[in-house]
């Protein structure tokens, strides 16, 4: 008979990622650690079966324990079991799998609720190439793009992955960043953060060991770094959400009961990322039959602007009630 395998021992880790919008600004709960390490995370927390009947349930027990807020939208996102992302080769402690969750929550009465050791921030901190609201980021061709198109040259190392890769490294780097003519695609969040990481131009790939990062030395940081596998968590909630927004109304779960059309193409731009032209947004919006007038007016100086609500009818009325904003103009 073959020898028994060594049993390695697995905690499972439950991980939110937590969305508002504030203003124009996509906001992320994060939670800093107490002690020397005050790297930013998601709130999370281990799962235990003997407290916990399902996985949702843990999640909104240890978020409610570190933030003090209660979750109202939860999805779950993604298994993530890389052994790199949490411990080094030579360490013999537990195997942690992260069960990362998307939550939508309303800015308000919720940011004073929250604990002493959590806050929102902009996920743009995080991720500034992903924000073209004001035009191409700056970052792409200063410090990103250079450091990338010298990783995809390397021919050895293009050598060695041939076998394990469909993709050539320049072909993936034009279809992750819209090189060589190709369109930036904005629901490839996750995609480009695993690029960065492979390449060694995120702080969690030095963290991690990996030869790439070890073997460079660059003093432009790529947005700060996260926790454990936290940052890939986001990347991966926030693509959920940039695609979600096209198929499903999601966005009004961040909005409040009432509205201005140019809130609510605020919010659209906050998560999307990018620039939209005011009336061709509103005949959107309109054409989708998405929201409803209340009657009311907001503002005393100037033009007063008509409150909107959403429209929940619309659920019933077709499968697929999102914003299909189009190619990026």
């Amino acid at each position: 008979m073959p020898a028994e395998a060594p049993r390695t021992p697995i905690e499972i880790e439950l991980a939110a990622a937590i969305v508002a919008v504030r203003g124009d600004q996509p906001q992320i709960l994060v939670a800093r650690p107490g002690g020397e390490d005050r790297t930013p995370g998601l709130p999370s927390g281990a799962f235990n079966p003997l407290a916990h009947r399902t996985f949702e349930i843990g999640l909104r027990a240890w978020v409610a324990e570190q933030t003090s807020l209660s979750l109202g939208y939860v999805e779950q996102l993604y298994t993530f079991g890389d052994r790199g992302r949490h411990a080094r080769r030579e360490d013999t402690g537990p195997h942690v799998v992260s069960v990362g969750y998307l939550a939508l929550t309303r800015m308000g009465a919720q940011q004073g609720q929250l604990s002493a050791s959590a806050g929102f921030q902009p996920w743009y901190h995080f991720f500034p190439w992903e924000d073209w609201r004001n035009g191409r980021p700056p970052l792409l061709d200063k410090a990103l793009l250079p450091e990338l198109e010298a990783w995809a040259a390397d021919l050895a190392a293009e050598r060695d992955e041939r076998p394990r890769r469909a993709l050539s490294r320049r072909e993936r780097l034009r279809l992750c960043f819209g090189t060589e003519g190709s369109p930036w695609d904005e629901e490839k969040v996750l995609e480009r953060y695993e690029l960065l990481y492979e390449a060694g131009l995120v702080a969690e790939a030095a963290r991690d060991g990996r030869r790439a990062a070890l073997a460079r030395h660059a003093a432009t940081p790529l947005g700060e770094a996260m926790r454990f596998d936290h940052r890939r968590i986001l990347a991966t909630a926030i693509s959920r959400l940039r695609a979600k927004l096209k198929y499903r109304p999601v966005v009004f779960e961040l909005m409040p009961a009432a509205f201005t059309l140019t809130e609510l193409q605020h919010a659209v731009e906050a998560i999307s990322g990018r620039h939209l032209h005011k009336q061709n947004f509103r005949r959107l919006v309109e054409g989708t039959a998405l929201v409803e007038p209340t009657g009311e007016t907001i503002g005393t100086a100037g033009r007063p602007a008509a409150l909107f609500r959403f429209r929940r009818e619309v659920l019933q009325e077709r499968p697929a009630p999102g914003l299909r904003l189009g190619a990026r103009g």
